[in-house]
């Protein structure tokens, strides 16, 4: 046996043992998946060339996330990155305002050797572009990318050819997709169960937060004086409450205005509790609202923070049916549905949240 063939087995155990640690068994597309990856990591020690990467898609809660993040622990190479495609944007665009300010002719490229430099593996997660203007600077990434011999690996709910959508712009992040199909292997996984929504909550982080029709118990309504503008990528968001690792929202202030998931991924690393309500009926918002709501749950999801949301209607009565609504209403099932008080003690998630 090669030493090849026992790396790459050594590699693929760490699949089944990762998911049995869960409590889960791989099913046979996550199966064919781990197996791709397997290889890769066994290819990507290897200097003499640079493997090409994976570009991961498939329907809702099949454990995209969960094979990448496997696989990117266990890659044995030096020089590794694993971020939410949203967040390395923020720091995208906070490098290139920085080395604009600091009178570089060629802000982005600097940008670019600023969080590029000394990587070897890349790992986004959940991927899609809404933005036309991040639709051209991914263009610019890819390349940047392949200059630098850097495997990228990346998941996403849609096939190449599916993002930005939008027929005014599609043809603006045309270049791009003929760059994914031509440098990555694009792998999907088959349909199948959304282990999100069969699987047992874990009862921390983003999945201990909860999602209501009234206020649950042991959370306060905000007073007027608690009202507060914070300071968000130059400009301020209106929030209804800031105390100690919690932050207060009303949906008016947080997606009904020009925001992104830029601003939510600033506030997120300063409080890992949110409150948002005054959640409306979607499908009476307009497409851009609706995309605000979707990008809110993508980042605090993928940040493991805790989210307790008051809505008018529960989440299927809430969700408009756009073009990521199964994957918000995937994640949302996460969310613990609020108990009446008459049943019990208030959720722990929400217990001590009182001011």
């Amino acid at each position: 046996m090669s030493n090849r063939t026992r790396t790459s087995g050594d590699l693929r155990e760490q699949f089944d043992l990762a998911a049995s640690l869960r409590g889960f068994e791989l099913d046979a597309g996550q199966r064919l998946v781990a197996d791709k990856l397997a290889d890769l990591g066994t290819a990507l020690p290897k200097r003499s060339r640079r493997p090409r990467g994976l570009y991961l898609h498939g329907s809702v809660g099949r454990g995209k996330s969960f094979l990448v993040n496997t696989f990117f622990a266990a890659a044995p190479t030096p020089g590794k990155l694993r971020v939410h495609f949203h967040g390395f944007l923020t720091q995208l665009h906070r490098a290139i305002a920085q080395h604009r300010s600091a009178g570089e002719v060629d802000a982005v490229g600097a940008a670019f050797t600023e969080l590029l430099g000394g990587l070897r593996l890349l790992c986004f997660d959940e991927f899609h572009v809404h933005d036309p203007g991040d639709a051209r600077l991914f263009t610019t990434l890819l390349h940047a990318v392949h200059a630098r011999r850097i495997t990228l690996v990346t998941t996403s709910n849609y096939r190449p050819a599916d993002l930005l959508p939008n027929p005014l712009f599609h043809e603006v992040f045309r270049p791009a997709i003929e760059l994914i199909q031509a440098r990555l292997e694009v792998v999907e996984l088959p349909g199948g169960p959304d282990y999100r929504r069969t699987g047992q909550r874990s009862g921390t982080g983003f999945a201990s937060g909860t999602w209501s029709t009234s206020l649950p118990a042991g959370l306060d309504s905000p007073t007027t004086a608690e009202r507060t503008a914070l300071p968000v990528n130059g400009r301020t968001l209106c929030a209804a409450a800031a105390r100690d690792g919690l932050v207060w929202f009303d949906f008016e202030d947080l997606c009904a205005t020009a925001t992104s998931a830029q601003d939510y991924l600033v506030v997120a690393e300063r409080f890992d509790t949110w409150v948002v309500t005054g959640v409306p009926q979607l499908t009476d918002r307009d497409a851009e609202t609706q995309q605000r709501f979707a990008n809110l749950v993508d980042v605090l999801c993928d940040r493991d923070t805790t989210l307790h949301v008051v809505a008018e209607h529960d989440i299927a009565g809430t969700l408009a049916d756009g073009r990521d609504t199964d994957r918000t209403a995937s994640r949302l099932a996460l969310l613990q549905s609020h108990r009446d008080p008459t049943e019990g003690p208030a959720p722990a998630a929400v217990r001590g949240l009182r001011r």
